[in-house]
């Protein structure tokens, strides 16, 4: 399919739900009994490394079988992996889904091993941590190579180590994959926070092979920390889905604003990073306020930038749109964040996916906008990054 200016349209934002047995099945005879696999543990359905809890496991997305939304308390905290729908991890059936809503080309992140796969690094065996990171990798690699490239999964980086990021984005690199997917707070594994220099190896490498660096909303164990705080306690577990949820999208502002003022971009003028799952509706207020808070309160950090805080966004920055509704004022919020720096997403099948119709559920509010920058977030800006 094709927009009417025809341009593909491109999902920046979907996820797999990995199946209990995903590693164990990919994993190579002499790691088999050590890599994730789902046991009961603490009270509950985990993933289990090397005999250690690092996260619970859920069936993942709110799609069943039979392809209806359901009741995302009921989903996530009900459903075992064999109701949900067999696209959100067989991708020959999420190529079906792509046909059936209008997609052509789907960038894809995890779902219950950390959604920056953050989780995968909390083992002390650094070796295994490793392999089974590379293995999550590798079997991406395929599933795009099979597609051609169609699916476009992200690859995790061993965020534990600047030394073994830069060496997996080549290998990656190496493989076709376009882009990498990375912790918001890798200080949570032992490493430098992004702000430290010492990461400016992996800047480069990504600029040179023009991998784009993604931070999922709740990609860190930080940025979940969060999330478990965001609402109060006698709220209804639903509600508290919603409260979460929304303050999830806004959390990924801190990671905006630390990236912008750390000076990377200065160091790195072609480098790109995208800001996924998060919307774009507080973008503009947040690239006003560090204009604003800079100059009050950190000049002389200020004239060290090469440019205003807020225009770094325009050259190396992008953010995600899907339901954002306000049709009156998109024209308007689409010219404050750059038309040229928003990219569409269905967040299929996680509870607030677009599916079944993505693009019947965007179509008339971009109306409002122009065709060309219609087509740029549909699919334009996406083709760019992407190489496709």
């Amino acid at each position: 399919m094709a927009t009417p200016d025809g341009l593909p349209v491109i999902d920046a934002d979907s996820h797999w739900c990995e199946q209990p047995d995903f590693f164990t099945k990919n994993a190579p005879a002499a790691i088999r009994d050590r890599v994730p696999r789902v046991e009961h543990a603490n009270g509950r359905l985990m993933w289990v490394m090397d005999g250690h809890p690092i996260g619970g496991y859920s069936a993942g997305g709110v799609i069943d079988v039979d392809g209806h939304k359901e009741d995302a308390e009921v989903a996530l905290h009900q459903w075992t992996s064999d109701q949900i729908h067999h696209g959100a991890w067989d991708p020959k059936v999420r190529l079906g889904v792509l046909d059936e809503t209008g997609i052509d080309n789907q960038v894809i992140f995890p779902s219950t091993i950390g959604l920056g796969g953050q989780e995968l690094g909390l083992v002390d065996d650094e070796s295994l941590c490793l392999q089974v990171m590379q293995l999550y990798n590798d079997v991406q690699a395929e599933y795009q190579a099979d597609s051609d490239n169609r699916l476009l999964p992200m690859p995790l980086m061993p965020a534990w180590s600047v030394e073994r990021c830069v060496a997996e984005a080549k290998r990656v690199g190496a493989l076709g994959m376009r882009g990498v997917n990375m912790t918001s707070d890798p200080q949570d594994l032992g490493a430098p926070d992004l702000a430290s220099r010492d990461w400016d190896p992996l800047w480069e490498t990504c600029t040179e092979l023009e991998l784009p660096v993604h931070f999922h909303i709740g990609a860190s164990m930080t940025a979940m920390g969060f999330y478990g705080k965001y609402s109060w306690a006698s709220h209804p577990s639903n509600t508290k889905l919603a409260i979460g949820g929304t303050l999830l999208f806004i959390g990924n502002a801190r990671v905006v604003t630390n990236v912008i003022l750390s000076g990377m971009f200065d160091r790195h003028p072609d480098l790109q990073m995208v800001s996924v799952e998060s919307g774009i509706g507080w973008v503009p207020f947040i690239l006003e306020t560090i204009d604003y808070e800079m100059a009050e309160n950190a000049p002389s950090e200020l004239a060290k930038l090469k440019k205003m805080p807020s225009e770094y966004f325009k050259s190396n920055l992008y953010a995600t749109f899907w339901f954002e509704n306000n049709q009156n004022k998109l024209a308007n919020l689409v010219e404050a964040v750059g038309e040229d720096r928003i990219l569409f997403e269905t967040d299929f099948p996680h509870p607030t996916c677009l599916y079944p119709g993505p693009l019947e559920a965007v179509s008339e509010k971009l109306t409002t906008i122009s065709p060309t920058a219609r087509a740029k977030i549909l699919g334009g800006n996406a083709k760019a990054l992407y190489r496709l």
